[in-house]
This record gives C-alpha cells, structure tokens and sequence, in this order.
C-alpha cells in the first residue's frame, strides 16, 4: 500500500513529515511517496525553484525507510493536479496496488474546487490527517460519508474509493512563517530538519520576498 503526500514544499519542515511517518506506521503504507509540485493550482508560485524544492526534499526524507521522493509533477508541464498524478501512478503500478492520497482537513474541506475531483476516488483512496480531538468530518455531502470506513482491512483490500480519518500530531508550523523568519534573520532551527536548514543558508534562500526564489503542502 502506497502513500502519496503532495505539496510546494517550500521549504519542507516537521510539519510535513511527522505526520506523514504518523500515517505511514499506523496504515502500515510500505512507503510514502513526497511529490514536489512543479506549478501549484490553487496557490502562488513558489519561492524557490524546482531544484531547490527537490533538493530540500531529498534532504528531509533521506535515511528515513519509507520516505521516497517523486519528482513526476516536476517534469510535467502545465499545472500539477493531483488527478494527473495518480493516473500517472496507476499507469505505473497497475490497478490493485492501493494508493493513499494523504491531505489535511483544510485540503479535504476544498476538495470539490479541485482539477476533476470525482474522479480521485476512484484512483486512490483519500487518507485525511487531522489533529486528535477535533472533528473528523467536513460537510461535503453523501459522498464522503458513503466512502468513509475505519476498517483498516478494507483499504488494504481495494485500490481505492475509501476516505479514511487519521489522528496525528499537527505541529503548528507554517513554511511560511519559516520563510519570514529567515527574511528577518531569525534561526528556524528545530522547526525543519538540519540538513535543509544547513542547504537553505548555503544557497542563500528566502533572504527576500521575491516569488521567483518557494509555499504549501497538501497537509498544511
């Protein structure tokens, strides 16, 4: 069972990947795969470039089993729509391997605004992270109360078409504020791992507000 985490990554933090290696044990996902979006729909361009983002990425996640990187949104041109991605992904591995796209509420609760959104369920199953205690529903009609189970077995079972609702530890960090920290000369240590911090300072990013330098995850 594979897990699918998109976002600009810009720049990756803890807020990314604790959640992710959350979901990842709890599901039992044999990996989780980060997909750096290229051109984001719903958001403004990036800071950093694609290169950049990509190298952050690899950063983060190295050393840790599990966690992979995709770059498949990077080399597609238009607009990286999650939909272009999981077609891409089942051309690939075929139609049994379950697929969980991973998101957070807010993401979920936009769902409906999203590039041919009917048709992800039947491409993946939705996995939506939120913090423990706090709703584990949006109102966003029959269907998602049709789709929802909390039988771990029955994503496992079938490649898609389920909604699943996972606590996790929501750790409130934002790239953005990371990327005003660093314009004001300020350390983000301990928010990120070292290893991008380390890369940030030695390329020099987010000294500025230009946006032709990095903004989002589909989790935050």
């Amino acid at each position: 069972m594979l897990g699918i985490l998109g976002g600009t990554f810009d720049p990756i933090h803890f807020g990314h990947l604790r959640p992710a290696l959350e979901v990842m044990e709890h599901l039992r996902l044999d990996e989780v795969r980060f997909v750096p979006c290229r051109i984001p729909p719903h958001r403004r361009t990036p800071v950093a470039s694609v290169e950049h983002r990509l190298a952050m990425v690899e950063r983060a996640v190295h050393g840790q089993p599990g966690f992979v990187v995709d770059r498949r949104e990077l080399d597609r041109d238009g607009p990286s729509y999650s939909v272009d991605t999981l077609e891409s992904l089942r051309a690939e591995l075929g139609n049994d391997t379950p697929l969980c796209l991973m998101m957070g509420m807010d993401a979920f609760a936009g769902l409906p605004s999203w590039h041919r959104w009917e048709e992800i369920l039947k491409l993946a199953h939705i996995v939506v992270a939120h913090r423990p205690g706090s709703p584990a529903s949006h109102d966003l009609g029959d269907w998602a109360t049709e789709a929802a189970t909390r039988d771990l077995n029955e994503l496992r079972a079938r490649p898609a078409g389920a909604v699943w609702f996972q606590p996790v530890t929501q750790l409130d960090i934002s790239a953005t504020a990371i990327r005003a920290m660093l314009r004001r000369g300020e350390s983000p240590r301990y928010l990120m791992p070292s290893s991008v911090l380390d890369y940030i300072r030695a390329q020099g990013l987010y000294l500025d507000a230009s946006p032709t330098q990095g903004a989002a995850t589909r989790f935050a």
